[in-house]
């Protein structure tokens, strides 16, 4: 801060460089001379916070530096002064002495100030901190006339209003927004505000509107709001004295910012609604036109009883309306200046409240009608939909989107004219440009002011565009033809279009588009659009009235397209699936649809050529694939009749081992899978995925396969890991090898997520596919892929068993030089987990593996995953065939849980993601005992120690700060590794938590696993766990077993204080006290109980800061405390060690819980005095630990009378007999 500091060593110049007796210094008017060397020398707070804290005459010492004839840094200091000793001594100090430093700040205030406009603002801000310190303390009890002095003060000039305004502006936001003060002074304070609010209200809007008028004389502004006058030039004199007005008019909009948002709506709307008419009318005055939006802003924002509200339909009225339009029309009007932008939004969201408050009040109980200025209501909002700026246009849609619901707007005529205004300006804002990086787009100015980079523009784009379709769709449901005809005329444009490259070529090919190219921004921007309209058309009109001609005429035009360019012919493909269901009404088509998607799947854009695909290629072929396995899976009756040519042409393809990638081809085999669901017919069902599956079957079932399945050292050698490569580009021998085994695991996994009985059970029954009923009743199925799936699952199992002893160190440094890291993440993993962004070309332009270690490892990535993917959808898929297979629990520990120790975090979390948790979603209770109990028990008995050790880890690594690693970017290791650590905690709580706890938050455990280095998932405050959270059949079969009941409670008690606040505020919610619950009727030992409760205090240490956290713990710590401390006094001594805590207070709440007869108090009101017990061990944020605290005393209630809470100190509010005394003369 500023006067902060000391001079270094020697540069006293004559004076004590370290003064001992401080008096003298000041009676030799030193005092002033040495602050200022403080500021010239090395900085030494240290003498300066001892100054505060330890001189006796701080009042004097502050009043003579804060003089004005000293220097703005030697004032600040002083101030600084006077502040601390309000804030921390005044508790102590004598009345006379307040009233003497009260008096004489009032004073400076008078007249210890320079003129306003020559005020340094943080000396101001210092001043008016000190008088709302000592209002927080006295008023209204001990200082009744403060209102009453502020006013005089204003009186006396400009340079006191503005002071006036900032002390009122400081208080409303300590007492009000920030509540930063206890809650009785609090509650005391702010109905005392309440009580003269009309007096403040009035006190403001006159303040402002003086000055205001004078500063409009004295620039020549037009006084009557109707006449437009050219301004006269200011007089040089006056201009100072303009200005002077200006800032208090700026002052009192700033001041007004602070109340409008909680003050009764009474007093917003008094006198016709002034305070509104006069913020429309300050809209066009440049100076004060932003404070006046933000006023206008908050005030058409407030939510309340919606009769209170009715007034503020008066901003709908002409006079309003003309002012709003008027303001936005000059803003706009004078080019790109920051402060008119900053304008325009506020304005943009002026409106979009209005319309909020239109849709709120139209159609209610409050006898609303629909504004006659509705037309330029919407007009002028469209403006801003259609404004270069793309933050802007971003700005209307949710509005849009709630005028388009409406139940009455949505049928008013003035509305639905809007809706082809709304769509032509969608297609425009669909065209991604204005990247700050460019200039190719007048919005790309705009950009710059509102995006740092070009990937937080995309990031925006992306969520903007979403936005947009959600509300052309609700548009397409009024109107859906207008949308249809207009996305017909722009496909049709498009398609017949030259392409335009722009300056930027392809590395793709010469000639191509990348991402930035016109011609590609606006097919990706159209066909967004068509994909948008045409689905909601399909959604909202009946049957007959579906355009079915002009439908099938522009599916005929984009499949007679010819492209050679990936991007486009990828928005090709995406019309083509937006069209398909008009093929519906004209099935003779479906051929040639199928050619179009064929050729795709085969896409390349030089034919026969050697180099690496790039991504824009891989994802034409993949979205081709795609869209034929949609096409199967949401119109399979459709294209059964062509099931054959479909089948003979995927065989085709497949014949050629190099012409389709692995997942390409397993697309295609999964597309037949689907189709072949619709046969209904077991038998013939059978067969076909028999000779579907025949040729994976004898490759994956030879004798060579299954030695190199079932040996490390084989399999490294086979998939060519062990090799060293000249040309890591080109140069990859064992490349159809590893497609060989890839091609086997897709397709298993193609087959077993696709093949599935009739949805009926009368269609089931008739084909063959009950087997028999369940004890409960329920059918047992039989799936028609088991036979084949099963007798592939040994080498299977045996695949998992030795892709996890890669991970041992001798198998590891079997690997070939070129291959040292081929197990490595890849690269845009890591990115992922740590959160940072792709370069934007990269993601089209580049090839998806650079280099052979690259495919190495993404080959070895996509394995592991594949095969556990297969074990997670086997039980859904085979159901009982799967669950009784002979040793399955013991075949499962001999493979997916050998090695654990040596297998990394980024291998580890996907096998309990994808494997473990479908798992145990999808078992049958009656497979309990035999398969998950003898699985889950040594899994989770592992996962402890594992966890536990990790955590100790980071902690040691946080407390010594090791520097001893020898990456290349240790930083970014150590952070990837605790990243990693975190993911897989979560994930194991996760896992436990869908074990154990009753299915009840289903949805919650399904979006439980946020997405990589998901880290500001907002935290529940919401903390109480429901009361039937109870554990399920698997939860109380596990805690049975001793070991694994110890390991699950001392994993979920343990991961309380581990550094993870999302892992542990679900772990807290969701499983601690229901795991504990299930052991509280048997003997636990008094140590166990303690350490239980001492997990949960230390949670809230680590965790105490963040609020969601903080409230949960506290009340699993009330519940702990409350069920077992009668049966435990040792808990009471683990209270006893709790930092701060009052033995008084413990002692009282003790006696009442452990006397039922005294427990009356409602349990809300028990948990708040047990937290106020534990308040020592509660974590503070790091801003806060070191902070003095401030301490403000009650005075005598003016309201109702509150009880004393256990811990108030009687004699608080009487201390020195001065309680009831009236503390300041006015």
């Amino acid at each position: 801060m500023l006067g902060t500091v000391v001079p270094a060593e020697g540069t006293g110049g004559g004076l004590v460089s370290r003064p001992g007796d401080i008096s003298s210094l000041f009676r030799f008017g030193e005092l002033a001379r040495y602050v200022r060397l403080l500021v010239i020398g090395s900085p030494d707070i240290k003498f300066c916070e001892e100054f505060k804290e330890k001189c006796p005459i701080c009042v004097p010492c502050g009043l003579k530096l804060a003089e004005k004839t000293q220097t703005a840094i030697v004032r600040h200091f002083g101030l600084q002064i006077l502040e601390h000793v309000v804030k921390f001594r005044w508790n102590s100090m004598p009345r006379l002495e307040k009233v003497y430093l009260k008096n004489n700040v009032m004073g400076l205030i008078s007249n210890g100030t320079q003129n306003i406009l020559e005020e340094e603002s943080h000396i101001k801000d210092v001043l008016s901190r000190i008088v709302v310190e000592m209002i927080k303390r006295e008023w209204p009890q001990h200082w009744p006339d403060m209102l009453k002095e502020l006013d005089t003060l204003s009186k006396q000039g400009e340079t006191q209003t503005e002071l006036v305004m900032f002390i009122l502006l400081r208080l409303a936001e300590d007492v009000v927004t920030f509540q930063t003060l206890p809650t009785q002074r609090r509650r005391d304070i702010q109905q005392t505000l309440t009580q003269n609010m009309e007096k403040i209200f009035s006190f403001l809007l006159t303040t402002l509107q003086q000055n205001v008028n004078k500063y409009r004389r004295m620039v020549g502004a037009p006084q009557e709001r109707d006449i437009l006058t050219t301004p006269q030039k200011t007089e040089l004199a006056q201009e100072p004295k303009a200005q002077a007005n200006c800032r208090v008019g700026i002052a009192a909009l700033n001041t007004l910012a602070g109340y409008i948002d909680w003050v009764a709506m009474s007093h917003i709307t008094a006198d016709n609604c002034k305070l509104l008419e006069m913020l429309c009318l300050l809209l066009n005055e440049p100076e004060l036109q932003v404070g006046a939006a933000e006023c206008l802003l908050i005030a058409v924002s407030r939510k309340g009883k919606l009769e209170d509200r009715k007034p503020l339909m008066v901003l709908f009225g002409d006079v309003a309306m003309h002012y709003i339009l008027s303001a936005a029309q000059t803003a706009d009007g004078e080019g790109l200046v920051e402060k008119h932008y900053v304008f325009l939004k506020r304005l943009c969201q002026v409106l979009c409240a209005l319309g909020s408050q239109l849709c709120a009040l139209v159609g209610s109980d409050s006898d609303v009608d629909t504004p006659a200025n509705l037309g330029k209501y919407l007009d002028s909002f469209l403006a801003f939909t259609t404004h270069p700026s793309q933050f802007l246009r971003s700005s209307t849609q949710i509005t849009w989107g709630a005028l388009f619901r409406h139940e009455i707007l949505s049928r008013e005529p003035l509305l639905l004219a809007m809706i082809p205004k709304y769509l032509r300006a969608s297609m425009t804002n669909l065209v991604k440009v204005g990247f700050p990086s460019k200039t190719d787009s007048p919005s790309c100015e705009y950009s710059r002011f509102d995006f740092d980079s070009d990937e937080d523009f995309n990031a925006f784009f992306n969520s903007f565009r979403a936005q947009q379709g959600e509300v052309m769709r609700m548009a397409c449901r009024l109107d859906p033809r207008t949308g249809f005809q207009m996305a017909g005329e722009w496909l049709k444009y498009q398609l017949a279009a030259p392409v335009d490259i722009g300056p930027m070529n392809s590395k793709t090919g010469e000639g191509l588009c990348s991402i930035f190219s016109p011609s590609f921004v606006q097919w990706d921007a159209m066909t967004f659009f068509s994909e948008s309209v045409i689905s909601q058309m399909f959604r909202t009109l009946d049957k007959e009235e579906i355009p079915v001609n002009d439908g099938i005429e522009l599916l005929q035009l984009v499949l007679n397209f010819e492209t050679k360019d990936p991007l486009i012919l990828s928005c090709v493909l995406t019309n083509v699936s937006a069209l398909f269901p008009f093929v519906t009404y004209r099935p003779e088509y479906l051929p040639q649809v199928l050619s179009k998607l064929f050729t795709a799947v085969t896409f390349e854009v030089i034919e026969e050529s050697k180099a690496p695909r790039t991504r824009a290629v891989k994802n034409v072929r993949r979205h081709a694939c795609s869209s034929i396995i949609k096409m199967c899976r949401d119109y399979p009756q459709l294209v059964l009749p062509n099931f054959e040519m479909l089948y003979n042409h995927v065989k085709q393809l497949l014949s050629n081992e190099l012409l389709l990638t692995q997942m390409e081809k397993c697309a295609l085999m999964e597309a037949l899978v689907l189709i072949s669901n619709q046969f209904k017919d077991y038998q013939r069902q059978k067969v076909f995925l028999e000779e579907l599956m025949s040729p994976v079957a004898n490759l994956w079932l030879s004798e060579e396969m299954q030695r190199v399945l079932s040996d490390p050292e084989a399999f490294i050698s086979y998939v060519g890991a062990d090799n060293k490569i000249t040309d890591p580009v080109l140069e990859d021998p064992s490349g159809l090898n590893r497609s060989r085994i890839s091609f086997c695991v897709y397709t298993i996994l193609g087959v077993v997520k696709r093949a599935r009985w009739p949805t009926t059970l009368e269609e089931a029954k008739a084909g063959g596919f009950v087997i028999g009923c369940m004890p409960s009743g329920n059918p047992i199925y039989r799936n028609p892929c088991t036979e084949q799936v099963l007798k592939l699952l040994d080498n299977l199992l045996a695949l998992i068993r030795t892709h996890n002893n890669l991970y041992m160190p001798e198998m590891v440094a079997k690997l070939g030089e070129t291959f040292a890291k081929a197990l490595d993440m890849l690269e845009v993993e890591k990115n992922a987990i740590l959160g940072l962004p792709q370069p934007l070309l990269e993601l089209y332009d580049s090839p998806v593996y650079k280099t052979i270690l690259e495919r190495m490892q993404g080959f070895f990535c996509t394995l592991y995953d594949n095969c556990f993917h297969i074990l997670g959808n086997a039980g859904p898929s085979m159901q009982q065939d799967f669950y009784t297979v002979d040793g399955l629990a013991s075949q499962f520990l001999n493979s997916a849980f050998v090695n654990l120790n040596n297998i990394p975090d980024y291998r580890l979390r996907p096998m309990l993601r994808v494997f473990v948790k479908p798992l145990v979603l999808s078992c049958p209770s009656e497979h309990y005992e035999t398969l998950l109990c003898p699985m889950l028990g040594p899994l989770f008995t592992y996962l402890h120690v594992r966890l536990s050790q990790k955590w100790q880890v980071i902690s040691q690594r946080s407390i010594l700060c090791e520097e001893d690693t020898a990456d290349d970017n240790p930083e970014s290791q150590e952070m990837l590794e605790e990243q990693l650590v975190r993911l897989l905690t979560r994930e194991v709580m996760d896992l436990i938590t869908v074990c154990c706890v009753s299915k009840k938050g289903t949805a919650e455990h399904n979006s439980s696993t946020a997405a990589d280095g998901d880290d500001d998932e907002m935290m529940s405050t919401d903390v109480t766990p429901p009361s039937s959270a109870e554990l399920t059949e698997l939860g109380k079969c596990l805690m049975k077993q001793e070991d694994v009941c110890t390991a699950l409670l001392i994993t979920a008690y343990r991961s309380l204080s581990w550094k993870d606040t999302l892992s542990c505020q679900r772990t807290t919610t969701q499983l601690c006290w229901p795991l504990l619950k299930q052991v509280l009727t048997g003997n636990l030992l008094p140590d166990a109980v303690t350490w239980f409760f001492t997990g949960v205090l230390k949670g809230l240490q680590t965790h105490g800061q963040h609020d969601g956290c903080m409230a949960a713990l506290v009340h699993l710590a009330f519940q702990i405390y409350e069920a077992l401390r009668p049966r435990y006094a040792e808990l009471k001594a683990v209270m006893e060690q709790i930092p701060e805590i009052q033995k008084e207070s413990l002692e009282q709440f003790d006696s009442k819980l452990l006397n039922p007869t005294l427990l009356k108090v409602a349990d809300k009101r028990r948990k708040d005095n047990f937290k106020r017990l534990i308040a020592g061990c509660i974590g503070k944020p790091l801003g806060e630990q070191f902070r003095k605290e401030v301490h403000i005393r009650n005075l005598p209630s003016l309201f109702k009378k509150v009880k004393p809470s256990l811990e108030t100190d009687v004699l608080e509010n009487n201390e020195d007999g001065e309680g009831l005394t009236a503390l300041f003369e006015p």
